[in-house]
Protein backbone atom coordinates (compact mmCIF):
# COMPACT_ATOMS: atom_id res chain seq x y z
CA UNK A 1 0.00 0.00 0.00
CA UNK A 2 1.10 3.00 -0.88
CA UNK A 3 2.20 6.33 2.61
CA UNK A 4 -0.91 8.04 2.94
CA UNK A 5 -3.62 4.90 1.59
CA UNK A 6 -5.87 3.38 3.56
CA UNK A 7 -7.27 1.65 0.30
CA UNK A 8 -5.76 0.05 -2.54
CA UNK A 9 -7.98 0.60 -5.85
CA UNK A 10 -7.62 -2.74 -8.58
CA UNK A 11 -9.58 -2.44 -11.74
CA UNK A 12 -11.44 -6.01 -12.30
CA UNK A 13 -10.31 -7.11 -15.91
CA UNK A 14 -9.62 -3.87 -18.06
CA UNK A 15 -13.78 -3.02 -18.08
CA UNK A 16 -12.96 0.31 -15.95
CA UNK A 17 -9.91 1.33 -18.31
CA UNK A 18 -11.88 0.53 -21.32
CA UNK A 19 -14.31 3.22 -19.65
CA UNK A 20 -11.86 5.48 -18.95
CA UNK A 21 -10.30 5.73 -22.06
CA UNK A 22 -13.29 7.11 -23.76
CA UNK A 23 -13.53 9.39 -21.30
CA UNK A 24 -13.20 13.61 -21.59
CA UNK A 25 -9.49 14.79 -20.11
CA UNK A 26 -12.05 16.68 -16.76
CA UNK A 27 -14.03 13.80 -16.73
CA UNK A 28 -10.72 11.85 -15.86
CA UNK A 29 -9.18 14.31 -13.72
CA UNK A 30 -12.50 13.74 -11.33
CA UNK A 31 -12.37 10.49 -11.71
CA UNK A 32 -8.69 10.58 -10.54
CA UNK A 33 -9.57 13.06 -7.80
CA UNK A 34 -12.53 10.77 -6.47
CA UNK A 35 -10.62 7.55 -6.58
CA UNK A 36 -7.73 9.11 -4.65
CA UNK A 37 -9.94 10.66 -2.31
CA UNK A 38 -11.51 7.06 -1.31
CA UNK A 39 -8.04 5.90 -1.26
CA UNK A 40 -6.99 8.33 2.03
CA UNK A 41 -10.10 9.59 3.53
CA UNK A 42 -11.34 6.91 6.05
CA UNK A 43 -15.08 8.57 6.10
CA UNK A 44 -15.67 9.09 2.22
CA UNK A 45 -18.68 11.30 1.63
CA UNK A 46 -21.76 9.00 -0.01
CA UNK A 47 -21.69 11.83 -2.47
CA UNK A 48 -18.67 10.48 -3.96
CA UNK A 49 -18.83 6.06 -2.82
CA UNK A 50 -21.95 5.06 -1.66
CA UNK A 51 -23.51 1.58 -0.76
CA UNK A 52 -25.98 0.88 -3.31
CA UNK A 53 -29.39 -0.48 -1.91
CA UNK A 54 -31.35 -3.68 -2.35
CA UNK A 55 -27.15 -4.86 -3.42
CA UNK A 56 -25.21 -7.80 -1.43
CA UNK A 57 -22.18 -5.40 -0.65
CA UNK A 58 -22.42 -3.36 -4.20
CA UNK A 59 -21.15 0.34 -4.04
CA UNK A 60 -20.33 2.87 -6.92
CA UNK A 61 -18.18 5.27 -7.35
CA UNK A 62 -19.92 8.69 -8.47
CA UNK A 63 -18.66 11.50 -10.55
CA UNK A 64 -20.44 14.55 -10.99
CA UNK A 65 -18.54 17.20 -14.26
CA UNK A 66 -21.46 20.07 -14.44
CA UNK A 67 -24.27 18.19 -15.24
CA UNK A 68 -22.95 14.87 -16.37
CA UNK A 69 -23.05 12.38 -13.74
CA UNK A 70 -21.02 8.97 -14.09
CA UNK A 71 -21.47 6.01 -12.16
CA UNK A 72 -19.00 3.07 -11.55
CA UNK A 73 -19.70 -0.24 -9.42
CA UNK A 74 -17.29 -1.37 -7.22
CA UNK A 75 -16.90 -3.42 -4.16
CA UNK A 76 -15.01 -4.57 -0.90
CA UNK A 77 -12.46 -7.06 -0.28
CA UNK A 78 -12.32 -7.36 3.64
CA UNK A 79 -12.51 -3.76 3.35
CA UNK A 80 -9.43 -2.17 2.61
CA UNK A 81 -9.03 -3.12 -0.90
CA UNK A 82 -11.45 -1.38 -3.46
CA UNK A 83 -12.09 -3.59 -7.19
CA UNK A 84 -13.13 -1.27 -9.98
CA UNK A 85 -15.59 -2.99 -12.46
CA UNK A 86 -17.26 -1.03 -15.48
CA UNK A 87 -18.61 2.54 -15.32
CA UNK A 88 -21.43 3.88 -17.33
CA UNK A 89 -22.38 7.88 -17.76
CA UNK A 90 -25.98 7.92 -15.82
CA UNK A 91 -28.53 9.74 -17.92
CA UNK A 92 -31.67 9.27 -15.70
CA UNK A 93 -32.27 10.37 -12.48
CA UNK A 94 -32.54 5.89 -11.66
CA UNK A 95 -30.20 3.57 -11.79
CA UNK A 96 -31.55 0.84 -13.78
CA UNK A 97 -32.37 -2.49 -11.62
CA UNK A 98 -29.90 -5.33 -14.18
CA UNK A 99 -31.32 -7.63 -14.71
CA UNK A 100 -29.72 -11.41 -14.58
CA UNK A 101 -30.13 -14.52 -16.36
Amino acid sequence: MNEGFIRDIYYYKSFYLDFFATLKPEVKRKFNWTLKLIATIDRVPVKYFNYMKDTTGLFEVRVEVGSDIYRVFSFFDEGRLIILLNGFQKKSQKTPKMKLN
